[in-house]
């Protein structure tokens, strides 16, 4: 994709050695933007080459704070901080954006605690700046088409919902293994899902958890418009017998009614258009991230109740042991 041609805004990114990183560098490089600075504790980050080779970088955060607010006293300050850092930091990263007079975009989850979003809104009114947030799927093509069709039909759907994403053994080493650091499964690689749940088929009424182990997380969702079985797994031993004869390590599904909706393609750009969008002044913000982050934080509170009720089929597979015995 070519570089688009804009008045070259300033960014600064927080996390630049993460997994999600790479998407928000493209995302700056390809909606014609500079990265004057990036910071992680790790120097794995020869990715900056592949886009912003001349950017600053740091894995001190304290030298990376003096240079930012050096540029500020320069009259060059940045004009967003992205951030892409562990889940558990982004308040404190958010808080740090905003104290630096720029405008933030946070990788989801925005926060891990809805009471959190209270107080960042104060600290949003108080700096002047916008807090953003990437909720990717709200932008995909299929969504956006099966939101119109429950907003238009408004009938109650019964949906069936199943993510599954294979992680090694290193995931219980690093803080996504962490409940407290990562916000367990739910949060870690179901929070865009739970977003675009509430979007598609309004507000949360009721949230029962089946199962919700180390590798696993299953329950029932009572929203407005759907009731919702949903299954997450980062467990290999979970996917479908073609999905693992096929060799794949992802399987996502959506069902309603009985009939698969497809959206399996379509994710490349994402990180890009909703960078587009934010620019825009179309970003989504702290409270359109709330509802996700209530859920969540309620499934990762709430005691599982086990195989009762109405339940995934998937939460009935046998459970495993945590690969380090804890």
């Amino acid at each position: 994709m070519q570089k688009e041609s804009t008045h070259g805004l300033r960014f600064a990114l927080i996390g630049a050695a993460g997994y999600v990183a790479p998407r928000h560098l493209k995302a700056i490089h390809e909606t014609g933007n500079e990265l004057i600075a990036a910071f992680d504790p790790n120097d794995s980050v020869g990715i900056l080459d592949s886009y912003f080779p001349e950017a600053a970088f740091f894995n001190e955060f304290e030298r990376f704070d003096r240079h930012l607010e050096k540029q500020k006293r320069m009259r060059q300050p940045v004009d967003y901080v992205s951030i892409c850092s562990p889940n558990y930091l982004h308040d404190a990263h958010i808080r740090f954006g905003l104290r630096l007079g720029a405008h933030v975009i946070c990788e989801k989850p925005l926060v891990l605690n809805p009471w959190n979003v209270s107080a960042l809104l104060e600290n949003e009114v108080e700096s002047g700046r916008r807090v953003n947030t990437i909720l990717q799927l709200r932008l995909h093509p299929a969504i956006q088409a099966l939101r119109e069709q429950v907003l238009s039909e408004k009938k109650h759907a019964d949906v069936d919902l199943t993510y599954i994403t294979s992680r090694g053994n290193w995931y219980y080493t690093s803080w996504k293994g962490n409940l407290q650091k990562s916000g367990g499964i739910a949060t870690n690689i179901g929070i865009h899902f739970f977003d675009m749940l509430t979007w598609v088929f309004g507000k949360m009424k009721q949230n029962t958890v089946h199962v919700h182990t180390h590798d696993r997380a299953a329950g029932l969702l009572e929203l407005e418009h759907a009731r919702v079985r949903w299954f997450l797994s980062i467990n290999p031993d979970t996917l479908p017998i073609e999905a693992q004869k096929a060799g794949k390590r992802t399987f996502r599904a959506i069902s309603m009614n009985g009939a698969s909706i497809e959206f399996s393609e379509g994710f490349t750009d994402l990180h890009t258009l909703s960078y587009r969008e934010i620019l825009a002044g179309r970003g989504f913000g702290l409270t359109d991230a709330l509802d996700s982050i209530q859920i969540a934080h309620d499934i990762r509170n709430m005691p599982a109740i086990g195989l009762q009720g109405e339940y995934h089929p998937l939460a009935a597979l046998p459970l495993t042991k945590h690969p380090f015995g804890e």
